[in-house]
């Protein structure tokens, strides 16, 4: 295909179209007339020789292909956008600019506050978007990477791709503060006999791909799309869960739960930002690259304690004398 011989307003049009499946609407969100609009269709049409709206009574139906082509179409404005939204120098204490990074709620929770506040202070013409990834991030990993700023992912998930390293975590159990069953400290039997609270997603379920690894099978009694709902769905129950450490901190004081160190080793957590290679030189998505760096080195050298200990502390603290 040469591009050179395309109309590349057509691809605006061809997303209005399939996702509108009405040319006069299409035609208003776009800013074409109605006459404007038919005439694109038409073009299209020929281009791809399908009607990619076929009528069916008095509304129109996509055919096969265009439903093929909408996401595609979609995507495709998304990346054009940020191809000619690129910038050859950025202000930060000036400038205007929205990134768009897919994150959990944990990557959103510690990571994204921090950077929030650090733009908050720098950047104040800065807006941060934070996305929870669909399912399909790892399938079409760089399609989706193409259209966003960033993925704030760990390590082990997906390759090929450039990435800033931003910090660790290790993995931690959470209980409830009167399980009846659990003292001082979890032991492998507990584990595999105790039900489960999971973090759970198609690609990245933490709990299970951790205890696989030493032949256990959790009895998952609960699955939840947060992390920072895990807490909460083992309070009061004889669950077990497992969240990081960074998470647990907030954790204990959200719910009547306890932090008790993994009887294994856990892989830890080993947190970056990735990104598309279409952003390499684009001052802007530079500078954020750079800044990201500078807070995850700050989330690293402030560690904030060990929550193990702390716990402990105010335990003791508590404790009559």
């Amino acid at each position: 295909m040469n591009l050179s011989r395309l109309d590349l307003n057509l691809v605006v049009a061809l997303r209005a179209l399939l996702e509108e499946r009405n040319v006069t609407r299409a035609g208003e969100r776009i800013g074409l007339s109605q006459p404007a609009m038919s005439a694109a269709l038409s073009r299209l049409r020929r281009h791809f020789d399908d009607e990619l709206l076929a009528r069916t009574g008095n509304a129109y139906e996509l055919t096969p292909l265009g439903v093929a082509l909408r996401d595609r179409s979609a995507t495709a404005c998304d990346l054009l956008e940020r191809v000619f939204a690129s910038q050859a120098d950025f202000d930060p204490a000036a400038e205007t600019r929205e990134f768009t990074l897919l994150a959990s709620d944990y990557g959103a929770a510690v990571f994204g506050a921090a950077l929030a506040r650090a733009l908050h202070r720098e950047a104040p013409g800065i807006r941060l978007v934070f996305q929870h990834p669909a399912p399909s991030v790892v399938e079409n990993t760089a399609t989706v990477l193409s259209t966003v700023d960033g993925l704030l992912m760990p390590h082990g998930v997906i390759d090929g791709l450039p990435a800033v390293d931003l910090f660790s975590d290790r993995w931690l159990c959470l209980v409830a503060d009167d399980h009846p069953e659990v003292g001082d400290e979890l032991t492998l039997d507990h584990l595999a006999r105790l039900p489960w609270a999971v973090y759970q997603r198609p690609y990245d379920a933490p709990a299970a791909r951790q205890l696989s690894m030493i032949g256990i099978s959790p009895r998952v009694e609960v699955s939840v799309q947060t992390f920072q709902l895990l807490p909460h769905m083992i309070e009061g129950t004889h669950r077990i869960a497992m969240i990081q450490e960074r998470l647990a901190r907030k954790a204990v004081r959200s719910a009547a739960v306890r932090v008790l160190p993994c009887p294994f080793e856990a892989v830890p957590v080993r947190e970056a930002m990735w990104w598309h290679p279409v952003h390499a030189q684009d001052a802007a998505h530079i500078w954020l690259r750079e800044k990201a760096a500078e807070v995850g080195a700050m989330l690293t050298a402030n560690g904030d304690g060990n929550v193990l200990k702390q716990r402990e502390g105010a335990s003791r603290a508590a404790a009559p004398r």
